[in-house]
């Protein structure tokens, strides 16, 4: 596949998810030129900005189990206080890439939930667990709601970490694929209120990372999340598997963009990504086959 087809592959998928999942993973990041100036550096695990970051965000448990970092790395605030954003690794030498998966459901999908749709991926899960992937997990706080045995099992798996995709999936800025927006104080709350369902889960392995709705976000709602303690995590592959039937042209979507150091964004919501573990039995051997170590974010954020 040539350059300009995966480009246009790629720029394809983000219009399908952007249209049918109302923004999930499909968005650019912020569009004006100071983004670059935003992207902070790793804060030390004894830095005042870390305890700073770690009382903001006292809904992370204060004792995770055997397995999860007892101090998540996150980055240290951009200018003017700005949460930082993450992207791709700064050592972009080592062979490292991190398998990131949305779990999605948006506040009002409860019907679609009770109706028998499938906003969960067990078998998902179990792949990675047998293909030994340690991988981040972005769950709103509606799928832990819905799904609360899952999310406790994935939440007390060492192989797992779960991080913060918004309670409602409501938009941070807008416009946002037509998502509903949220304002500044209900932006803040939201992010709580995720963390707070993956405690009332079960769910330990918490990390302090943040993935915006759609991935749409600008200076306010960096702002607005500035007193969370929380790093938003964005990504440098879009995997093209939501809606997506041919499992093949997903793994090789991804495995044509992955570099050293990649966050690679994926989706574990079997009604909007049915080909996905399919996809990853493909992905996960062939990048191991080039000499690649699959790793959580907060590795790739300890760099």
């Amino acid at each position: 596949m040539t350059n300009s087809v995966r480009k246009v592959a790629a720029a394809a998928a983000v219009a399908v998810l952007g249209a049918a999942l109302a923004g999930c993973g499909g968005g650019t990041g912020a569009p004006d030129a100071g983004r670059e100036a935003r992207m902070g550096t790793p804060a030390a695990s004894g830095s005042a900005s870390a305890s700073a970051s770690a009382s903001a965000a006292g809904s992370l448990p204060a004792s995770p189990q055997a397995g999860a970092p007892a101090k998540p790395p996150t980055m240290a605030p951009g200018p003017n206080g700005l949460t930082p954003v993450f992207e791709r690794a700064k050592q972009q030498t080592d062979k490292t890439v991190a398998l990131t998966f949305d779990a999605d459901m948006t506040s009002d999908q409860g019907p679609r939930a009770a109706g028998g749709e499938h906003f969960d991926n067990p078998a998902l899960i179990s792949a990675l667990r047998t293909l030994k992937v340690p991988s981040t997990i972005f769950m709103t706080g509606r799928w832990a709601e819905e799904y609360p045995d899952q999310a406790k099992s994935i939440g007390t798996d060492p192989n797992f970490e779960i991080a913060n995709h918004s309670y409602s999936h409501h938009a941070f800025t807008s416009p946002c694929y037509g998502l509903p927006v949220l304002d500044t104080a209900a932006a803040r709350a939201d992010v709580d209120r995720a963390f707070a369902a993956f405690r009332q889960a079960g769910a330990v392995n918490t990390v302090p990372y943040f993935r915006f709705p759609g991935g749409c976000y600008d200076d306010q709602s960096l702002r607005a999340l500035s007193t969370a303690g929380v790093t938003a995590v964005q990504w440098d592959v879009v995997s093209g598997d939501a809606f997506a039937k041919d499992p093949v042209a997903v793994a090789e979507q991804v495995l044509a963009g992955v570099k050293p150091g990649s966050v690679v964004v994926m989706h574990c919501t079997r009604s909007a990504a049915p080909v996905t573990e399919e996809a990853v039995r493909r992905i996960v051997p062939e990048l191991r086959k080039r000499g690649y170590r699959f790793v959580k974010v907060s590795e790739l954020i300890g760099k």
